[in-house]
């Protein structure tokens, strides 16, 4: 039995055998209904509006909601059997806490029975993703920014930066945009979170995005439910708070000014390296004009060594079904498999919880 990626986001689980060159078997939303226990619904049913989401900022905080949803993936989706459990990778986001890392361990051997367990930094794993081993990267998910220095596969844990603003955070700023704008429509989260992934983006600079804001070309968008809402100016906006917090209400500095900084607490002897090695992940890292912007914004930075950003080097033909947003949330799933492949022919996959706490 091959052994099983596991890849636990705020916003999707991505899962699958870790078979090389091959996109994750699933890729769904870890978000879930409350039910009864005998399975009904109905429209009086009181569990019907609620909803659970065991992963916050890339965290698990309901373990018992991801325990089901565990139980679904490997049993259901992947066609475990009882009793003949498999090995698992986990990724590991940055700045885990040990007892949540412990908690999982637990989880996984005393509730799964599982004959192998391993946990792999996702930055490090990023990086494998595109041929490296040293450089750094500006991860930015659902709920969270990270950013982080790797050298020599080892995460730079002092140096390393994590914010807690993602995607979640510029689907409200559009949100409120977007109630400014069309008073008079009332617009679901889910249909904003859809808007966002397919209008936003990021003008040129910050002078280019003040004439936006003065005058902007609008097109009228229908929502699902067959309202119609205008969109202008609001798509620049989403990008825009990347580079200016301050429209988020944040006192920080723009993300590639944050890159540069993080690195400049590293040995000056790496900051090259570092900085010509820059990847970025995450599905708001595909929005439109996101890359080029940092470009420029790389231009004006405050270091001597402007920050590059190194392409996959494998192609995205496979991933032509997956949606734009789940393309380079996927690229560090890619490097998995193989990292599976080595662990496992090496020996190094943990057999036991004693084994996994000794390296916690």
């Amino acid at each position: 039995m091959e052994a099983v990626v596991v890849d636990i986001g705020s916003k999707l689980l991505k899962a699958g055998p870790a078979v090389p060159d091959q996109a994750p078997a699933l890729i769904i939303p870890n978000q879930m209904k409350r039910i009864p226990e005998d399975g009904s619904m109905n429209d009086s049913s009181p569990f019907e509006d609620i909803i659970v989401e065991p992963v916050e900022r890339g965290f698990i905080k309901d373990w018992d909601a991801m325990e089901d949803l565990l139980h679904h993936i490997l049993y259901t989706g992947l066609g475990w059997e009882i009793g003949n459990e498999g090995q698992i990778l986990f990724t590991d986001p940055l700045c885990t806490p040990k007892a949540a890392r412990e908690q999982l361990v637990q989880l996984m051997f005393e509730t799964f029975n599982i004959s192998g367990f391993y946990a792999s930094e996702q930055a490090v794993l990023s990086l494998y993703a595109v041929g490296r081993i040293s450089g750094c990267t500006v991860d930015i998910g659902h709920g969270k920014i990270d950013i982080a220095p790797v050298i020599e596969g080892a995460v730079q844990h002092i140096a390393s930066r994590r914010f807690e603003i993602g995607g979640i955070d510029l689907t409200k700023l559009l949100a409120e945009e977007l109630g400014k704008s069309n008073p008079l429509v009332n617009i679901k989260m889910s249909d904003v979170e859809k808007i966002k992934e397919q209008f936003s983006c990021c003008a040129d600079d910050e002078l280019a995005y003040e004439k936006i804001k003065r005058s902007c070309q609008t097109e009228q968008h229908t929502l699902p439910d067959g309202q119609v809402i205008t969109i202008g100016r609001e798509r620049y906006t989403v990008g825009e708070a990347l580079f200016q917090p301050s429209i988020l209400g944040l006192e920080a500095h723009g993300i590639v000014e944050q890159l540069v900084r993080c690195i400049s607490t590293v040995s000056s002897d790496n900051h090259r390296q570092l900085l010509e090695n820059t990847v970025l992940c995450g599905g708001t890292a595909s929005m439109t004009g996101f890359e080029e912007r940092f470009h420029k914004e790389a231009g004006l930075c405050s270091s001597a060594v402007r920050p590059a950003l190194i392409k996959a080097a494998w192609s995205w033909s496979s991933l032509s079904l997956v949606p734009k947003f789940a393309i380079l949330q996927s690229q560090l799933y890619i490097s998995l498999p193989l990292l599976v492949k080595l662990l496992f022919r090496e020996n190094k996959l943990f057999v036991d919880m004693e084994m996994v706490f000794d390296k916690l």
